[in-house]
């Protein structure tokens, strides 16, 4: 009987390895392919999700398979990152492992292309140190309510960003701020709605706030607090999003701010009409 569950135990431990050794060549090949669909410099992180990998291999269908690349480069950003969840992906295991051409049939599709913090900060003159918060409804209430501005409530928090870096005031102040003179660093604070056009994210600054909860600043000339919006309203541009998944929706996550969208009915593979290769 030992012998038996010995063997059986040594038994299951091959077919696991065998099973993820199997899906890690699959995941090897499908990374090839999409690093030419996408027009990426180096092979993305694939994983194909599920197990066993052998079942779905035998059926040549595949519940869900992920597609990450990061530090990407689109003008003058520089650290995107690109992410594809493929759904029903239909690719005969003796394809993926063979020599020849790659094609994957995929029902549906979702992108998403992130544009962090540093990448942000590259587009806003003179604000360093930039951090990109989420919002909830209570948060813009309370900001409503600390700007005496009913409107910020009315913002939709799926759409609407706290921006926060520390800007240099101009040399020439327009009035006398207490403790502050001309060239000194100061917390800057903007809420902002997001919104998509053309593929762009733009950011539209709805309120502005300097010296941060711990310096009260009163009587702030509104032409310095506009200067600041200014500098905050900038187009981003972080490219086409992954297999022409058409754009739908803009929102701050996680620190950083992400396009999103879905596509259906695919064609993955040399000669398709999403190939770039």
């Amino acid at each position: 009987m030992r012998r038996l569950v010995i063997a059986l135990l040594v038994l299951a431990g091959l077919l696991v390895a065998a099973d993820f050794g199997s899906a890690a060549l699959a995941e090897s090949a499908v990374s090839r392919q999409m690093r030419s669909q996408l027009g990426l410099e180096d092979d993305p992180a694939v994983r194909i999700n599920g197990f066993p990998f052998l079942t779905q291999a035998v059926s040549g269908t595949y519940s869900s398979v992920d597609v990450d690349a990061n530090r990407i480069a689109v003008g003058d950003l520089r650290e995107l990152s690109v992410s594809a969840q493929l759904r029903d992906v239909e690719a005969p295991l003796a394809m993926l492992l063979g020599s020849g051409e790659k094609v994957l049939q995929v029902r549906e599709v979702e992108g998403t292309v992130r544009v962090p913090a540093n990448d942000l900060e590259r587009l806003v003159p003179d604000v360093a140190d930039l951090r990109i918060e989420t919002l909830d409804a209570n948060a813009l209430e309370q900001a409503a309510e600390d700007a005496d501005d009913p409107q910020l409530a009315g913002l939709d928090p799926e759409r609407s960003v706290r921006l926060v870096g520390t800007g240099t005031l101009p040399e020439s102040l327009p009035v006398s701020l207490p403790g502050l003179s001309g060239g000194d660093e100061i917390e800057v604070t903007v809420i902002a709605a997001l919104e998509l056009a053309d593929g762009r994210i733009r950011i539209e600054p709805r309120d502005v706030q300097l010296g941060g909860a711990a310096q009260d600043l009163p009587n702030i000339p509104s032409a310095l607090l506009s200067g600041y919006a200014d500098k905050f309203e900038v187009p981003i541009d972080p490219g086409a999003l992954p297999l022409e998944v058409t754009p739908t929706d803009v929102r701050a996550v996680n620190g950083q701010i992400e396009v999103s969208g879905k596509a259906a009915d695919l064609t993955l593979g040399p000669g398709s009409p999403l190939s770039t290769g």
